[in-house]
């Protein structure tokens, strides 16, 4: 069962869908992989293609497409280069499908994140691991902390990304499913069967689950294992990456 009928409105309605067995990649793409396909390639992020990307200006509190961030300088020509271990970050929908491809492998469907979100659809909870963010003073993802974008960061143990399987996995046996970055799905986002909300179907505008280390309007409610982000496939930003699925054979 998919979706929740209790949060926002693009989860709704809860509705049954069948996943074929797949096998989903336990950690987002790291740096260092990233890294070994643009060796391999020589390939040009969409980043490095437009000369800038989207990162949150603590400074000012607003969003920038930040001039020589890309994949590798996250935060910038002027910042240090992205840590190998950390999952890669300002990657497009088109990175990432070239990625896949790369790996003989492709982005997960909406309906597949979810289902592994939800340790092969059997869990109830609220988030992959249980009904809290913070256990026993512990937190169990990097998420943001706060109500808004100017508080100070660094409780969960990172201000920006951590390396992939810093908050150990969930029962499925994966890890950031949750916060670190989002995720890039397959999809082009559309309301769900029985949503009654209006909406232009636009191809160009594709699904992320997960949440990220940075704030979102919906707060603890984008680190939920229904919740539904989207975004441009050509946009990258500092809190967005991917994971890869395959087929089962």
């Amino acid at each position: 069962m998919m979706g929740s009928n209790e949060r926002t409105p693009a989860e709704q309605p809860v509705h049954q869908v069948q996943v074929a067995p797949f096998k989903l990649d336990k950690s987002p793409v790291t740096v260092a992989e990233f890294s070994k396909f643009v060796e391999a390639t020589g390939f040009k992020s969409d980043a490095e293609k437009y000369g800038d990307s989207g990162v949150f200006n603590f400074t000012t509190q607003n969003w920038e497409l930040l001039k020589g961030a890309y994949w590798l300088y996250p935060l910038g020509p002027n910042a240090a280069k992205a840590e190998m271990n950390h999952p890669v970050t300002h990657v497009s929908w088109n990175d990432a499908q070239a990625y896949c491809q790369w790996a003989k492998k492709r982005l997960p469907t909406e309906a597949e994140w979810e289902y592994a979100a939800r340790n092969s659809g059997k869990s109830k909870y609220r988030y992959s691991w249980g009904n809290e963010l913070v256990i026993n003073g512990k937190y169990m993802a990097n998420v943001w902390q706060g109500a808004g974008t100017s508080e100070q960061q660094g409780a969960d143990g990172f201000t920006y990304t951590s390396p992939v399987g810093s908050y150990g996995t969930t029962p499925a046996g994966l890890t950031d499913m949750s916060g670190n970055v989002w995720n890039w799905c397959q999809d082009t986002f559309k309301p769900y069967p029985g949503n009654p909300e209006p909406y232009q179907l636009n191809d160009q505008i594709k699904v992320i689950r997960g949440g990220s280390f940075f704030f979102d309007q919906q707060g603890e409610l984008s680190y939920t294992v229904s919740f539904r982000g989207q975004n441009t496939y050509e946009t990258s930003l500092f809190n967005l990456g991917f994971r890869c699925a395959a087929d089962a054979k």
